[in-house]
């Protein structure tokens, strides 16, 4: 793995994802953890966010601490593997029930954002201010052409603005009513 062309992007990727889960209890971000899809695939994610299962999340956590099912947000740093992060990773996430996909493609300098829609990954629009808005996770905003830039405050300003809009306000609430809570 290339130091530019994967380290700092991926540094930047699971920083974004573990800004959103100090502010979003309930749900958690990891990375490069195995995740048991299915019994043929077992990747590891350069990042990902899930909804706790104790909070109705669809994935759970097995006995000997593996992730088990689909995360619900998936999130890649792709260099060389734009072909597999976009061809038979994508379909196998689609398949195995992943609702948000995220491919940052370093080279190309373009973050790719597929909603599951009935079973296809669909591109996720972007807003009229050019932010990517997640679905799944109110207040997970991206501004992708920061990102790609480098411009850490910018992106950390767009995420701290959705962590501020009534949309995960409620989304938290939610959460919180569902389950027990959270450690």
């Amino acid at each position: 793995v290339r130091y530019r062309q994967h380290g700092p992007p991926h540094t930047r990727l699971v920083n974004w994802l573990a800004s959103y889960e100090t502010d979003t209890p309930g749900v958690e971000a990891g990375d490069n953890s195995s995740v048991r899809l299915d019994v043929d695939n077992e990747p590891q994610p350069d990042g990902f966010l899930i909804i706790l299962p104790e909070r109705d999340g669809q994935a759970h956590i097995s006995e000997d601490d593996y992730i088990e099912g689909a995360p619900e947000l998936v999130a890649e740093v792709s260099s060389s593997s734009v072909s597999y992060d976009l061809g038979k990773k994508l379909n196998v996430y689609r398949r195995c029930g992943v609702r948000e996909y995220v491919v940052w493609r370093v080279l190309d300098r373009q973050v790719d954002w597929f909603v599951n829609r009935d079973g296809r990954f669909e591109p996720l629009p972007t807003s009229a201010d050019g932010t990517l808005r997640s679905t799944v996770f109110p207040g997970l905003w991206l501004d992708p052409a920061t990102v790609v830039q480098g411009k850490k405050a910018r992106v950390k300003l767009v995420l701290e603005q959705g962590l501020s809009s009534p949309e995960h306000a409620e989304f938290v609430g939610r959460l919180e009513r569902t389950g027990k809570a959270s450690p």
